[in-house]
């Protein structure tokens, strides 16, 4: 039987399926248990991490495609890249799926539709800095009701029956809130159109979902002014706003004076757009905040610019800030934190906060203090030469883990395959300030002394990304993918924005012969011993693809697996560790592989229909494990949800 029921609400429309008796029994319980998905990324805990091991080293090589579910049919327009996770509890699958991010659930075992909910949010929709399918929607249940949650593109806050997909009429208005009710900075004549969304899934913890904010990319942004990306609590039963947290602090607020001049009250962004974690226990919640406007140039802004590129714990109950660690002073590098921070109980006994960065440094803390787990050290870095832009003169430094990938950039990060390519290389640089220090600053397009720019490692968008990471807690051992890709930071002045200078037009990172002139391997896996700060091994995440071995200027020599400069999707069992290459890049392969986590030993490659493109997750449901993700990018007919399982 399917119900079509229209709400008074102009943005909704509901489709909803209702189970027959035998789907009733695989509904949503009254608890979640081990083998079940309920979160992005597994857990509050954000460890992307399954205790099942049905599926184990013995018998990974004989998974076969469980079922199927395409997206392509639920428009507006094709999605051929969803990068979201979808969460499972109790025989039940929940994805967002589609570019106006239908919420849709599936039965686990067949991929079958159980009911869809679509928003309808027309000038809303038009304008929102964040369509598509997003990354995932969140589940709470006190038992007797359980509530499936989602911010759609438009901004609206959505509680779904979990049994039916229909609105939570106690919920906000008919079960939507609107989101940007409440903002900073969104009255501005030249720009009707706010400028704020969100991608990342709600985070749901004791009763209370807290809310992020992700802005229009802000490498080259229409003003130095913007909304501001508070981060709010609501009430789950309600709807109700509960409180609201500055990241970027309001005049007499903690904070403030970090802000130099008056550009706190025009600056914006400065949101949290990656997904949120928390300990239910402490009850903090932990938000991994992003930079202010602009990404690249901060003159309007001068001073530390708390809490921006920070991690600030807070209360979820009452949003006050228990305590805070800022990673980059006065960001003009564009290294906002970008994954959820993984929380442990490690071996060792330490209970512990992590975040990995697009730096590529993993910052740990005692999740309750604060305080570091190992010293973090503030060091000189330059200054530049950019006119009228406020440089913080050091930055902190972790002094353990070491970086998992590459920083800076010199002639000593330059492929010598061969003495010619070395020449090219070096040649294709010469106009170019190199990175000698992780935080050489950005430079102008023409600068007095002939250059166009300043080329760096990690770029932009890391090192790590909103993939993030996963951990065993059974060892306490960290596995990071990252990526290697030079970036070119260059600033120009924007003629269509009132900002001085942001990241210049048409000029490219050099290339020789088609070859990128960074050292391989491009893309990587680490895994690192949070016990001991130590590596343990790293891994290419994918072989060398053919531009590279079958280069006429490459013959005959042996090159080392090189990885791609993918976002790889990673997962981590009782038994395995799963990595898949993701796309985006040219060589990335549909491929899943089932790794050693001890040794980084590839045990089996599965052949995917098409790439990754959403994380890897597993769940079990009548004695029977999956391992699904999303899949899609080119030759793909559009997005896939595929869940794989043994024979």
């Amino acid at each position: 039987m399917i119900i079509i029921k229209r709400l008074i609400s102009p943005f909704i429309i509901i489709v909803g399926a209702i189970a027959y008796a035998p789907l009733a029994l695989s509904q949503p319980g009254t608890s979640v248990y081990e083998g079940d998905w309920p979160n992005i990324h597994g857990n509050e805990f954000s460890q992307r991490y399954s205790p099942l091991d049905q599926i184990n080293a013995d018998n990974v090589g004989e998974l076969e495609i469980a079922w199927r579910f395409a997206t392509a049919s639920f428009g507006p327009s094709k999605d051929f890249t969803n990068p979201s996770t979808p969460i499972e509890i109790g025989g039940v699958l929940y994805a967002d799926i589609a570019s106006t991010r239908n919420v849709v659930a599936l039965d686990a075992t067949t991929g079958q539709v159980l009911w869809l909910y679509r928003p309808q949010e027309g000038e809303r929709f038009e304008h929102a800095p964040r369509k598509g399918a997003g990354r995932g929607v969140s589940f709470w249940s006190d038992g007797d009701t359980s509530r499936v949650i989602d911010v759609s593109p438009g901004y609206h806050l959505v509680s779904l029956d979990a049994k039916t997909g229909i609105p939570d009429p106690n919920f906000g208005d008919n079960g939507i809130v609107d989101l940007m009710v409440g903002l900073r900075n969104t009255i501005d004549p030249r720009y009707p159109n706010i400028d704020i969304g969100l991608s990342a899934p709600p985070f749901v913890m004791n009763d209370v979902i807290v809310i992020g904010a992700a802005h229009s990319t802000g490498g080259r942004p229409r003003s130095k002014s913007n909304v501001k990306g508070d981060i709010r609590g609501f009430d789950v039963r309600t709807g109700e706003l509960l409180w609201t947290f500055h990241t970027i602090p309001a005049q007499g607020e903690y904070g403030i004076e970090s802000w130099l001049g008056n550009g706190v009250e025009f600056t914006g962004n400065t949101g949290v757009w990656a997904p949120i974690s928390g300990d239910p226990e402490l009850g903090l919640v932990y938000l991994p905040v992003e930079d202010p406007t602009g990404d690249y140039f901060g003159a309007d802004r001068p001073g530390a610019n708390l809490f921006s590129s920070s991690l600030v714990a807070v209360d979820v109950k009452t949003g006050e800030r228990k305590w805070h660690y800022q990673f980059v002073h006065h960001d003009i590098w564009d290294w906002d934190v970008p994954s959820a921070p993984v929380l442990a109980d490690l071996p060792n006994g330490r209970k512990v906060v992590m975040s990995v960065t697009k730096q590529a440094f993993v910052y740990a803390f005692d999740r309750l203090t604060g305080e570091p787990v190992w010293p973090i050290v503030e060091q000189p870095v330059p200054a530049g030469d950019v006119p009228g832009e406020w440089y913080s003169p050091t930055q902190p430094f972790p002094t353990r883990p070491a970086p998992f990938d590459r920083q800076g950039f010199t002639e000593d990060d330059m492929i010598d395959f061969t003495p010619e390519l070395r020449a090219l290389a070096l040649e294709a640089v010469a106009d170019f300030r190199l990175s000698p220090s992780l935080f050489t600053p950005p430079s102008l397009t023409e600068a007095t002394d002939g250059t166009r720019g300043r080329l760096g490692l990690p770029s932009s968008t890391g090192g790590a990304n909103w993939e993030g990471s996963t951990l065993d807690p059974e060892t306490g051992i960290l596995y990071v993918p990252s990526r290697t890709v030079l970036q070119v930071l260059s600033l120009a002045k924007n003629p269509e924005s009132d900002l001085d200078l942001s990241q210049g037009f048409g000029v490219r990172v050099p290339r020789v012969q088609g070859l990128d002139i960074v050292k391989p391997p491009y893309g990587r896996i680490t895994a690192i011993d949070m016990n001991t700060g130590d590596h343990l091994w790293m891994i290419a995440n994918a072989d060398t693809p053919e531009r590279i071995t079958n280069h006429p200027m490459l013959e005959g020599i042996d090159i080392p697996r090189t990885g791609v400069p993918t976002r790889s999707g990673v997962l981590v069992t009782k038994t395995l560790l799963f990595q898949s290459e993701g796309t985006g890049a040219a060589g990335a392969s549909p491929i899943l592989r089932a790794i050693d986590k001890q040794t980084g030993e590839i045990i089996a490659e599965i052949d995917l229909p098409f790439n990754q493109t959403g994380l890897p997750f597993t769940y079990e449901h009548d004695g029977k494990q999956y391992v699904a993700m999303f899949i899609g990018g080119g030759g793909s007919d559009g997005a896939e949800l595929i869940a794989y399982s043994l024979p």
